[in-house]
């Protein structure tokens, strides 16, 4: 497989959902406190439209984070530590590594909505892309690993183009417009009602983890390795 086309073509798909501006509808709003006054609360917003891949959903996910562009897009590149932050994982692993920008990982999440969705394990690429403006797409797809077949230990999901773009705030550099989209085929006998009802509170619950979390962890600057929006992102070790 070319992991590489793949990853490009995903990318360009997130791009197009981000775009699109039609057919959206509000699902949820939330709150998050970026400062210590009402003034900095800043709205979490879960939009949802029918997928085009699957029988389900594509969700967009939008906030404001209290961080800058190039250190919200590594946190949320790298691998290490994500389920010290991420508490919808038990496990995150990169199982192959591709180039300083792409990867394959293997995920298994915690079960939701109270024990009624059971845990399920995903093999997904990722990759980030540079794109002017200081605008990073973080995209991810399922993909056939031959090293990480299904087991009888957890549903295998399937995630359709996911993923996230930063941006600054041209107001406030300090902050970054974090989007996101989620389209994921849980599988398994589970009713569309039961992913419809439960999915935008746990995405809301994400983008909160996200903002807790880069609060705690140290994430080394990227400038030196990204110039014109177009060079390595970051070295694994």
């Amino acid at each position: 497989m070319d992991y590489k086309a793949l990853a490009q073509q995903t990318a360009q798909e997130i791009l197009g959902y981000y775009q699109d501006t039609s057919g959206w509808k509000v699902v949820k709003n939330s709150l998050i406190i970026c400062g210590f006054l009402f003034l900095f609360e800043k709205k979490i917003t879960v939009s949802s439209k029918a997928s085009k891949k699957f029988h389900g959903n594509l969700y967009r996910v939008e906030a404001m984070i209290p961080e800058s562009t190039s250190k919200l897009s590594d946190f949320l590149f790298k691998p290490e530590n994500r389920v010290t932050w991420d508490k919808s994982l038990k496990m995150y692993n990169m199982v192959l590594k591709i180039d300083l920008d792409t990867f394959l990982c293997h995920t298994i999440t915690e079960s939701f909505a109270m024990g009624s969705i059971s845990p399920r394990d995903f093999i997904n690429l990722v990759s980030v892309k540079h794109y002017e403006g200081n605008m990073d797409v973080i995209s991810s797809t399922s993909v056939d690993f031959p090293a990480y077949p299904p087991s009888s230990s957890y549903i295998r999901g399937y995630n359709h183009a996911c993923g996230y773009i930063c941006l600054p705030v041209q107001e406030n550099p300090a902050y970054s417009k974090l989007v996101m989209f989620v389209q994921t085929e849980m599988r398994g006998k589970l009713a569309p009602s039961i992913i419809e009802t439960t999915m935008p509170s746990n995405l809301v619950s994400f983008m909160i983890n996200v903002k807790d979390g880069i609060k705690t962890q140290k994430i080394p600057s990227r400038r030196g390795y990204h110039h014109n929006g177009h060079s390595s992102f970051l070295k694994k070790k």
